[in-house]
C-alpha cells in the first residue's frame, strides 16, 4: 500500500503543475480541486487489498476523464463513506430493532414532497412544525455518541483551543484517532443559502462583520455554520437557530427538519486557516446529499433556505456546466441538499484539521493569513 500512495503522490504533484485546466481563475480552482479529490477519494476506496493496477487505472482515469466524470466518481466516493458513517451512527444511537428496520428499508423510498421556505417566509408552518413525535434514540450524552463513533469508524472530532500561534484563532478542530488520506472528515454544518437567498442571510449584507463560519461553494452556494455552534445533546426539530439567535433576521424562511444534533462530525467550520511554515491537511469537497436518502437525513447537519426546487445548472463567468447527475442515464429531477464535507489530503492522527481559506483574492485580508503555496 505505501508504494501505491507513493505513485499517488507523484501523480498529485505532476497534475498541480499542469496548464491545461488555464482558463477562468474560478473554473482553474475548481477543476484542480475535482482532479485532486478524484485522486484522495478513489485511493481512499481502494482499502488495503489494493493492487497497483487498481492505482495506475485511477491515475490514468484522472489524466484523460471529462470533469463531470471526475465529479460525478468523487460524489460516488464521498456518499459511499457518508452512508458508512450513518450506519455506524444508527448503531450508535438508534434502539437494534429500528436498526434492523432501517436497514431492511430501501433508501430510495420517495421522501414527502418538497416544502418551499417562501411559505415560513409569509408566515406558514414549518413542514415538521405540526408532526410533535421524535423518534426514539438512546439517551447518550453528545461525549458518548463520539467516542462510540471513534471505537467503530477510527476517529472523531473535537473542538478546543487551536494551536495556531495568533490571537485571533479561537477554538481549533482536531481529528482524535487516525484517518486515511481521501477519508471524509467532517461535514460544513447549518443554512443553506442559494444565491437566490442572499438578502436573507443573518447581517446583510455585511454578512462577515458578526461572523465568521461562513463558506461559500464554488457554485455561488452559501452555507451558514454560525447557528449550528458546537450542536446539541439530542436529536430534534431543528429550525436553524441558536437559543441565542432564536430572533436573527432570516431564520423565519428555513426548511425545519428532524437532525441529529449530537453529530460528532458536524464541525468543519472550526478548522482554522494554516499559520506560516504550516501545511494544509484538509479541503473542501462539494457533497450534494440526495434528499431520497430519507434514512440518512438526521446526519446530514444543514437546513435549506427557500424553495428546495433548484436548477442544477452552475455557472462561472462564462462558462456553464451541470450538477455531477448529469449523465445521460440518471435523472436531474431528484432533490438535493448542497452541501459541503472535509476531505483528508494525506494521513492524518490525532491532529488539528487546518483547510486553506484561500482569501488571497479578498482587497483587505486579515492581519494573520499566511497565503499558501499550493504547488507544494
Amino acid at each position: 500500500m505505501a508504494f501505491l500512495f507513493h505513485k499517488f503522490q507523484e501523480a498529485v504533484k505532476i497534475l498541480a503543475k499542469s496548464h491545461t485546466f488555464a482558463r477562468e481563475s474560478r473554473l482553474l480552482q475548481f477543476e484542480a480541486d475535482t482532479n485532486l479529490l478524484f485522486l484522495y477519494t478513489s485511493y481512499n476506496r481502494l482499502g488495503r487489498n489494493a493492487e497497483e493496477a487498481d492505482a495506475e487505472e485511477i491515475i490514468d482515469m484522472a489524466n484523460k476523464a471529462s470533469l463531470a466524470d471526475q465529479q460525478k466518481q468523487v460524489h460516488e466516493n464521498v456518499h459511499s463513506q457518508v452512508s458508512s458513517f450513518c450506519r455506524y451512527m444508527d448503531d450508535i444511537l438508534l434502539p437494534d430493532q429500528k436498526v434492523k428496520d432501517n436497514q431492511a428499508t430501501s433508501p430510495a423510498a420517495p421522501n414527502s414532497s418538497p416544502h418551499s421556505g417562501l411559505g415560513l417566509a409569509a408566515g406558514g408552518n414549518s413542514p415538521l412544525q405540526d408532526q410533535t413525535a421524535v423518534p426514539e434514540t438512546k439517551a447518550l450524552r453528545r461525549a458518548e455518541v463520539s467516542q462510540r463513533l471513534k471505537d467503530l469508524m477510527g476517529y472523531t472530532l473535537e473542538v478546543k483551543p487551536s494551536q495556531i500561534p495568533h490571537e485571533d484563532a479561537g477554538k481549533g478542530l482536531f481529528l482524535q484517532g487516525e484517518a486515511n488520506i481521501g477519508s471524509v472528515l467532517a461535514f460544513y454544518p447549518g443554512v443553506i443559502y442559494p444565491p437566490a437567498y442572499y438578502r436573507y442571510i443573518p447581517g446583510y449584507p455585511r454578512i462577515d462583520a458578526q461572523n465568521s463560519h461562513l463558506i461559500t461553494r464554488y457554485d455561488g452556494t452559501v452555507i451558514n455554520g454560525q447557528s449550528w455552534g458546537a450542536g446539541g445533546e439530542s436529536r430534534e426539530i431543528w429550525d436553524g437557530t441558536s437559543p441565542m439567535q432564536a430572533d436573527e433576521k432570516g431564520s423565519d424562511g428555513v426548511n425545519h427538519e428532524l437532525l441529529e444534533r449530537r453529530n460528532p462530525l458536524a464541525f468543519a467550520h472550526f478548522a482554522n486557516h494554516p499559520a506560516k511554515g504550516m501545511v494544509p491537511n484538509v479541503m473542501i469537497c462539494l457533497y450534494d446529499f440526495p434528499l431520497l436518502e430519507k434514512d440518512m437525513r438526521p446526519y446530514i447537519p444543514n437546513l435549506s433556505f427557500g424553495d428546495s426546487e433548484e436548477t442544477n445548472v452552475r455557472r462561472f463567468g462564462n462558462f456553464r456546466f451541470k450538477s455531477w447527475k448529469s449523465s445521460n442515464n440518471e435523472s436531474n429531477d431528484d432533490p438535493v441538499l448542497k452541501t459541503l464535507v472535509l476531505v483528508a489530503t494525506r494521513a492524518v492522527c490525532d491532529e488539528e484539521l487546518l483547510l486553506n481559506y484561500r482569501l488571497s483574492n479578498l482587497e483587505h485580508t486579515p492581519s494573520w493569513y499566511t497565503p499558501v503555496d499550493e504547488a507544494d
